[in-house]
């Protein structure tokens, strides 16, 4: 039977790839290249990058294919047309696969309509989240409190009651701008892993419009920005 692999690659260092990842890198006859257009070709550079550091002795193929937005048969089409019966092939999944993100999702849906058999395997990657903490030394989470995962929409309508610690992904809008509380301290970091990273950290009302300047200037030079952060209240008890 055909097997697909989602593989998470981590959020931009090739080093963060797992030694778990590297094994099934090596299992893999087809690799599907996921082009979200040439203002992310990086994204596509590095992947290919990956299977060129880490598989050995194994020959395998790739398939450049333009991410649809709407056009989720698409990855139905892949594995039927591409992937032969006994071969196996993979999803290189930016971050982890199993945190916002939308390929386990699409799998699921493939395989519920059951027009084409295959078994599948995620394997976990260093998300954005725990690369921000690492690069910032910092923790998520302080003692005994809880850590909420959220997106910038969501931050944009008030940040959570009763939390202190929020991780914000998805924002294209700089969506921190819209929290008023001058208790709030930001650790925000952009092209984590790679040689681009960029790492700001302080109290969020001093640095609002740094970042969104930062963020500004960042993707109108590269084409594209992928960012993430903390906001973390400093009234909490540490």
């Amino acid at each position: 039977m055909r097997k697909v692999f989602i593989i998470g690659i981590g959020s931009g260092n090739p080093d963060y790839v797992t030694v778990q990842a590297i094994n099934a890198l090596n299992e893999v006859d087809v690799f599907f290249m996921m082009d979200k257009g040439c203002e992310k070709e990086d994204l596509v550079r590095l992947r290919k990058e990956i299977c060129e550091r880490y598989i050995k002795d194994k020959s395998y193929r790739t398939v450049d294919v333009r991410d649809p937005e709407r056009d989720r048969t698409v990855y139905e089409r892949l594995i039927r047309q591409e992937l032969g019966e006994e071969e196996c092939g993979a999803f290189l999944v930016w971050g982890d696969p199993c945190l916002y993100d939308s390929t386990l999702r699409i799998i699921h849906q493939i395989i519920a309509r059951g027009t084409v058999a295959f078994e599948f395997e995620v394997i976990p990657g260093i998300s954005s989240v725990q690369a921000l903490a690492a690069r910032h030394g910092i923790t998520l989470n302080r003692i005994g409190e809880p850590i909420h995962i959220t997106t910038g929409r969501r931050i944009s309508e008030g940040l959570p009651d009763n939390i202190n610690d929020v991780i914000v992904m998805l924002d294209a809008e700089c969506s921190f701008k819209h929290v008023n509380d001058p208790e709030i301290d930001i650790y925000w970091g952009a092209y984590l892993g790679t040689d681009d990273e960029i790492l700001v950290s302080g109290n969020l009302k001093g640095l609002t419009h740094d970042i969104e300047r930062i963020r500004s200037e960042a993707k109108g030079k590269k084409g594209w920005i992928m960012d993430t952060y903390l906001l973390r209240r400093t009234t909490s008890a540490q």
